[in-house]
């Protein structure tokens, strides 16, 4: 699951104002934010840069390195590189 609404909680936000950041209409942003609908991965790259986060912050089972797939629950090992390194 997401942790879309604990992070928008940590930073102040509200979900209208997540979606502004991502360009995405609220309804969208609210359905996300409540499991209704599988992000894709491009739809992970904005939430994360629109909370400031890794995208592996966004889950709740984030552990440094490694996160659990939203779609088939197999856990995938993540290297965040900064700059384009």
């Amino acid at each position: 699951m997401l942790r879309i609404k604990e992070l928008c909680k940590a930073k102040g936000l509200k979900l209208q104002d997540l979606g502004a950041r991502m360009g995405m209409p609220q309804p969208t942003v609210s359905v996300l934010a409540n499991g209704k609908l599988k992000p894709s991965y491009d739809t992970l790259l904005k939430l994360a840069a629109a909370l400031d986060v890794r995208v592996g912050e966004l889950f709740d089972d984030w552990t440094d390195g490694e996160i659990v797939c939203p779609h088939c629950g197999g856990r995938i090992s993540v290297e965040v590189k900064k700059g384009g390194e």
